[in-house]
């Protein structure tokens, strides 16, 4: 469980009621400080698909600033609660700088966009998931070179579907009835799409985004490595990605 700073339950409340009448750096901070915890576990959490040469740090500092815009914008008389509010702008502030590092080399990029075709493709004929040795086959690779391959393009999959595999969603009937529309459909595809992965694979993607679980957790869990956790995530989230493709070639 995540364990806030030092201010108890009483202090945070009274400070949240401060911040509301004066709205002092002060007390932002000391609101800031109670919550890094909150920060740290949203940037474990994205870390599972990362490279080594992605500064954590950086994820830490863009998750900070995400999380003060939080603390800013939040609104008591809404009654939400803070913690769900802050971890949706923590994670979007996280994502938005990864994007715009653009830190996925070219040749990963090409060996993504080869990997998803080609599960998007043979899953698309096939009816079912592909496995490991079908797949290898697709691309022309011995297995102990998918396996490689699935390692290169695993950084990618943490921002793509992020979104997506969320309970909260980023568009509801105020947004309008076409883009409410759009996103249940993609949140039936998807739901439809999980229900068909392989169980351990399944298994993965519930444990992670549903019950927040991180790597090392669900490793413990399963009782296997959490580089094999890793690859089992990659491998989802690749099919779920091809699900998706296939319902916008479709429409």
């Amino acid at each position: 469980m995540m364990q806030m700073a030092e201010q108890s339950a009483e202090d945070i409340e009274a400070l949240w009621r401060s911040y509301e009448t004066e709205k002092t750096v002060d007390v932002r901070n000391r609101i800031a400080e109670y919550y890094l915890p909150l920060v740290r576990l949203v940037a474990g959490r994205i870390a599972i698909s990362l490279p080594q040469h992605v500064d954590r740090e950086d994820l830490l500092s863009s998750g900070f600033f995400g999380l003060l815009d939080a603390i800013e914008r939040y609104e008591l008389t809404r009654g939400n609660k803070f913690e769900t509010y802050a971890g949706v702008r923590v994670r979007g502030a996280m994502l938005d700088h990864l994007r715009a590092k653009d830190w996925i080399p070219v040749s990963v990029r090409q060996n993504i966009k080869k990997y998803e075709k080609a599960v998007a493709r043979l899953e698309g004929e096939l009816g079912r998931t592909a496995s490991d040795e079908e797949l290898a086959e697709e691309l022309d690779l011995t297995i102990e070179g998918l396996h490689h391959l699935e390692g290169q393009v695993s950084a990618a999959t943490i921002i793509p579907l992020e979104e997506y595999l969320r309970t909260d969603s980023p568009a509801s009937l105020e947004d309008g009835p076409v883009e409410h529309a759009e996103w249940t459909e993609v949140k039936e595809t998807l739901a439809a799409a999980i229900e068909k992965l392989p169980e351990k694979e399944r298994t993965v993607i519930a444990l992670y985004y549903y019950d927040e679980m991180t790597l090392k957790e669900i490793a413990a869990i399963l009782h296997l490595s959490e580089a094999r956790i890793s690859q089992l995530h990659t491998k989802a989230i690749f099919r779920l990605r091809g699900s998706l493709s296939r319902m916008n070639d479709e429409i």
